[in-house]
């Protein structure tokens, strides 16, 4: 298959990119490193793109800005994928109220001309697009919730296994990223449901990786250990510290992605984080990361919460479980927290 990725420089693009690649496809990676455009050079992701071009894969690299339509259109008459992995995003909420204009372009304009172009060329070929669970706005903090020593968690047994995907997105606050987010997820939607084309938002938790550019506004569990192993300051921003998160490795996300382009379905929507078993506090992580590496972070802890936080979040997995037996979660929190201090200890070594 000849397969588009794009975000292929970042966390589960390019993580796409080793494991399609891998399998011998033909992977057209398209990244212009907004990240760093966004974080500076903390968000950088040159050093995964060179690690990709070292691959013994049929890789291909397009420093193509998914704003520009024109350039789009002409990216996708040329190639023509077979599938495309739609990954690139602004994914920040604090960055999309300092510079909203880039986060739309970005994320709602940005996903709109990819749509349109695989509609005029790839018309039969598998759309997959990362959206995010902050289409649920700060809705699931609506949910009666219980404090225990370590963490928020729900009251309601109903809501055991997480928040699936009927829970309501609107009339709620969702951070600016959150709406742009939502704009990109229901054009998908559309797309598959008006036109009949094989599209899919998958609404993930906490995406992590070692293939992760963790920075202090994204990237949550790799910024953390980060700071435990660099000894960083960390802050903490509200909620005691309780506040919950399902922590998902970003292989057991690409291949959620392998199974959908193996059966697609018109304008499907999952939710896709670690659910209940991955699931942890940021205390309980730094407890963790303690427990591994040996090294104590040194955090504060801020009364101001994050607009559009979650409070606690954990995916229901029934629905891609049901659709897709094949697929499960792989990496437990303790691995995926393992290979992240590995990662880091031996980039500092």
């Amino acid at each position: 298959m000849k397969i588009l990725v794009t975000g292929s420089s970042g966390l589960i693009g390019s993580e796409a990119v080793r494991y399609f690649g891998k399998q011998g496809h033909q992977i057209i990676g398209v990244d212009s490193n907004l990240r760093k455009f966004f974080f500076g050079e903390g968000g950088d992701t040159t050093w995964n793109l060179n690690l990709l071009k070292d691959l013994k894969i049929n890789f291909t690299h397009y420093d193509v800005d998914i704003r520009q339509r024109e350039a789009v259109l002409d990216l996708y008459k040329n190639v023509k994928p077979d599938a495309t992995i739609h990954c690139a995003a602004q994914p920040s909420h604090d960055l999309a109220a300092k510079m909203p204009f880039e986060d739309f372009d970005t994320n709602a304009v940005g996903t709109m001309n990819l749509l349109e172009a695989s509609r005029r060329f790839s018309f039969d070929s598998p759309f997959v697009f990362m959206s995010t669970n902050k289409v649920y706005g700060d809705a699931p903090n609506e949910l009666n919730l219980m404090e225990t020593p370590t963490r928020w968690d729900y009251a309601d047994k109903v809501y055991y296994h997480g928040i699936a995907e009927d829970f309501r997105i609107d009339r709620t606050k969702h951070s600016l990223f959150g709406a742009s987010k939502v704009a990109a997820d229901i054009m998908t939607q559309e797309y598959g449901k008006y036109f009949n084309m094989p599209t899919v938002s998958f609404r993930g938790g906490c995406l992590t990786g070692p293939s992760h550019s963790g920075v202090e506004l994204h990237g949550f569990l790799n910024y953390l250990i980060r700071c435990a192993i660099t000894g960083k300051h960390y802050t903490i921003f509200g909620y005691k510290g309780k506040q919950v998160r399902d922590q998902i490795h970003s292989e057991d996300v690409v291949k959620a992605f392998e199974c959908f382009i193996k059966n697609p379905k018109p304008g499907e929507v999952y939710n896709l984080g670690g659910g209940r078993d991955n699931a942890a506090s940021v205390l309980e992580c730094i407890n963790l990361i303690a427990e591994l590496s040996g090294k104590k972070l040194s955090y504060t802890l801020s009364d101001d919460n994050r607009i559009g936080d979650h409070i606690c979040y954990i995916s229901d997995l029934k629905k891609m479980r049901t659709d897709y037996p094949e697929w499960n979660i792989r990496y437990s929190l303790k691995e995926i927290t393992q290979q992240i201090i590995d990662q880091i200890q031996g980039a500092n070594s």
